[in-house]
């Protein structure tokens, strides 16, 4: 297990891009609100999306979106036999109110990763929800949670204390208050059994009621029907961001089970986020995927012509798709 631990600089001009963002994020989704925050969405895509970095490039950017000084721990395990390669990053902004958990996606270079992604169920597959029963979720995705799962509990607990996760020992200004835990790509999918994990815990009640929101990226699907009750209390704290033509959340194939998508689904088209009326149905086959990988390779002017790319699926894309206009990018230049 490797525990990395950073803190963020403080912020200089052009930046931050979000001025006293741990009060926006602190006011954000209280009593239940069932529309996605845009602030929110590009605060956690830019930690999704940089999650695959190291852990001074994910402060340096969150630095700069606007929690200077915040404490970023990195806590990662890999088992290549066990196809577990897992990911986590927890950042605590400077007050002690505002929590981040990040976990990274599919890393494109590990092909063991790659595998993980496709093992769909083994005895790892059900997911206890303690008195509400179990349900099946993709195997794969849960080993890789659980792998992970009790050192990021730790820094949870230890921020429920006030205290620093740099320092345990030094206390905060705050507890936590909110929680928020993001991902993309398969980071999205474990941000999701995290969630329900912790929800259906009554041993981690004091983290589910912290919890605001899931926000995910290009996220495939992590859970399969029937779905008991428990998870409608997890669902609309989940909103999934889709581009146009990302062919992984219609993943794992239909043929392969029952998987299906819970909460908000928003998609990314004529170049604004407009919420589904449905979710997203998995393939009917997998002869989609040679093809969006084939157009990954075509010039632009040809990709118009395949219904998906993974290209689509990249998290600059959707980090472009997710930055607001007329402010400072975490590169320091404007969007027109």
């Amino acid at each position: 297990m490797i525990r990395q631990r950073v803190v963020g600089a403080s912020c200089a001009a052009p930046f931050p891009v979000y001025e006293h963002l741990a009060e926006t994020l602190a006011g954000a989704h209280q009593a239940g609100a069932a529309d996605r925050d845009p602030t929110v969405a590009h605060v956690l895509g830019t930690c999704a999306g940089y999650a695959y970095a190291d852990t001074g490039t994910v402060a340096t950017m969150m630095t700069r979106i606007g929690l200077p000084r915040h404490a970023c721990v990195r806590i990662s395990e890999t088992v290549d036999a066990m196809l577990i390669f897992s990911t986590a990053y927890v950042l605590q902004s400077e007050c002690g109110r505002i929590v981040i958990v990040c976990y990274r996606g599919t890393e494109p270079g590990t092909f063991g990763n790659w595998l993980g992604d496709a093992d769909m169920g083994t005895d790892s597959s059900i997911l206890s929800l303690a008195d509400a029963g179990t349900v099946r979720v993709h195997a794969g995705f849960h080993r890789n949670v659980r792998a992970t799962w009790w050192p990021v509990l730790v820094q949870l607990t230890v921020a429920l204390r006030g205290r620093s996760l740099l320092n345990h020992r030094k206390r905060m200004r705050y507890p936590l208050q909110a929680l928020y835990v993001t991902g993309h790509s398969l980071g999205g999918a474990m941000a999701t059994l995290f969630a329900l994990s912790v929800c259906g815990s009554p041993d981690h009640r004091s983290i589910a009621d912290r919890l605001r929101a899931v926000y995910t990226f290009g996220q495939p699907m992590a859970v399969a029907g029937p779905l008991p009750k428990a998870v409608d209390a997890v669902a609309p704290m989940v909103f999934r961001h889709v581009t146009a033509g990302d062919p992984i959340p219609a993943l794992p194939p239909k043929r392969w089970g029952p998987f299906q998508h819970i909460g908000h689904e928003y998609r990314h088209e004529d170049g604004q986020w407009r919420r589904a009326d449905s979710p997203t149905r998995a393939f009917t086959g997998l002869r989609q995927l040679p093809r969006s990988l084939l157009a990954f390779l075509a010039t632009e002017k040809d990709r118009a012509s395949f219904q998906y790319t993974m290209a689509a699926h990249g998290p600059h894309h959707y980090l472009a798709a997710l930055r607001p206009p007329r402010r400072v990018t975490e590169f320091g230049d404007f969007e027109p």
